[in-house]
């Protein structure tokens, strides 16, 4: 499943073919196509074609290059569009000071009533930003309110406009000028998004992927700039496609709900979600923020029998490993991890572990013995470097003390010869360094976990 979230396919460009190139992208697996609005009449078109066609949407805006069309009487009609079923944004508008096609406080002026359009009907903003990433900010931050939400689109600015964007909340969209061979410096940009904040978009007709250069753009050559990112993130061209679908569902509310998943794949592993109870209340938990890890819906509507599990997890031999690693604490179901990964270790699978390292507090037993044979790798998440800084991030269920129980879970699982990973956190004030000595000393492996980066 893609997602193009900025295109122009009812520009004169698509006259010839256009249901032709629609037919085209949802051979690919394009179930979604957002026609950007970019003029009064463009609107107009964008909205006609979304009620004729079952996978298009419709946005409302006019780019800042039309700025001074923008009057009162135009926002009132398009404040009626809006409310179309399948009006989905307000975009695109912004500011354009690359050619100034429309004086600069002629476009301030359009973009803040956007920015006002956008909030009182709730919808999120597609913005194009050229030559004007400062302005912009400005008045982002100037006229956001409450619940601003939106997208900047054709993203070309550097570093810090990056963060800016990020830090306001916004999504960010790359066109395929990403794979074009003299755009090291827009991928090596490109690099700090994190997936969860990435979106797809063709802004077809312009910008056609290398292979096509020079050539009109289309949806389905959305397939060339999911190849790149996967190269960017190193995730798998599938994680890419599900992530930015999930991304744009989330934004733009195009589908129903996502259900819950017990067995998910991201990369070349699978991972197994048992249960969404936990002993830890880590300040840092990405469950504080949403429900989704990699564009998988984590919370659990039940916790699943073993049965049930198995069965999601389907033929073992498809994955690098697999992982017992969900919203919960693998070990609070430890008679479920050791059937499950029993069965799967029977059909060739390499199974890990990825707990707190409460296990034994939760069970009232030592259970390194019991999980060596059937669990061939443990990843065990220290977090911190000192037991006050623990008591204070992961705050445990069971007090203080806890730290202690997890050292000693550590060397357990080490001399039950299980292969054992101690992971921490490079939150701010942590010693790396104190908590890669302690993992070495104690036999295991060192492995560093990024803030903020899950699954």
């Amino acid at each position: 499943m893609l997602i193009d979230t900025h295109c122009h396919l009812s520009f004169p460009d698509f006259d010839r073919d256009r249901d032709d190139a629609i037919d085209r992208a949802k051979k690919i697996g394009v179930t979604g196509i957002i026609d950007v609005g970019s003029s009064i009449e463009g609107t107009r078109r964008a909205v006609e074609l979304a009620r004729a066609r079952d996978i298009v949407y419709a946005t409302v805006g006019v780019h800042p290059h039309e700025a001074k069309s923008v009057t009162d009487e135009v926002i009132s009609e398009f404040r009626k569009l809006a409310k179309e079923a399948k009006v989905v944004a307000v975009g695109e508008v912004g500011l354009d000071f690359y050619r100034n096609l429309s004086p600069k406080e002629e476009q301030e002026s359009a973009f803040r009533k956007f920015i006002r359009l956008a909030r009182d009907l709730g919808l999120p903003l597609i913005i194009h930003a050229r030559e004007a990433a400062r302005d912009t900010i400005r008045i982002l931050d100037e006229e956001k309110g409450a619940g601003l939400r939106g997208v900047m689109h054709c993203f070309s600015g550097d570093e810090r406009f990056l963060e800016e964007c990020l830090g306001l909340g916004l999504y960010v969209s790359f066109t395929c000028n990403l794979t074009f061979k003299n755009a090291e410096g827009l991928r090596s940009v490109a690099k700090k998004v994190p997936v969860e904040k990435l979106l797809l978009e063709t802004d077809a007709p312009y910008l056609a992927p290398q292979k096509f250069r020079g050539k009109r753009n289309e949806p389905a050559y959305l397939v060339y700039l999911v190849d790149q990112w996967a190269d960017i993130t190193g995730l798998s061209r599938n994680d890419i496609s599900r992530i930015t679908t999930h991304n744009a569902n989330a934004l733009f509310k195009l589908h129903p709900a996502e259900g819950s998943r017990i067995a998910y794949e991201i990369r070349d592993s699978l991972y197994l979600n048992i249960t969404n109870r936990c002993t830890n209340n880590c300040n840092f938990c990405i469950r504080n923020e949403t429900d989704f890890v990699k564009g998988h819906n984590l919370m659990l509507e039940k916790e699943p029998s073993a049965e049930e599990i198995v069965k999601a997890a389907g033929d073992p031999a498809k994955y690098k490993e697999i992982v017992f690693c969900g919203y919960g604490e693998p070990t609070m179901r430890l008679d479920i991890v050791e059937a499950v990964a029993k069965e799967l270790k029977a059909k060739g699978a390499a199974v890990r572990l990825v707990t707190n390292g409460h296990g034994d507090l939760i069970n009232s037993r030592p259970i390194a013995g019991e999980l060596a044979g059937l669990i061939d790798r443990v990843s065990i998440s220290l977090n911190v470097d000192t037991e006050e800084r623990y008591n204070e991030i992961c705050v445990p269920k069971f007090g203080r003390g806890t730290h202690k129980h997890v050292i000693d879970f550590i060397t357990d699982c080490v001399a039950h010869k299980i292969d054992t990973e101690v992971t921490c956190l490079d939150l701010e004030g942590v010693d790396i360094t104190k908590c890669e000595e302690l993992a070495k000393s104690l036999g295991a492996r060192f492995r560093l976990r990024r803030y903020g980066v899950t699954g």
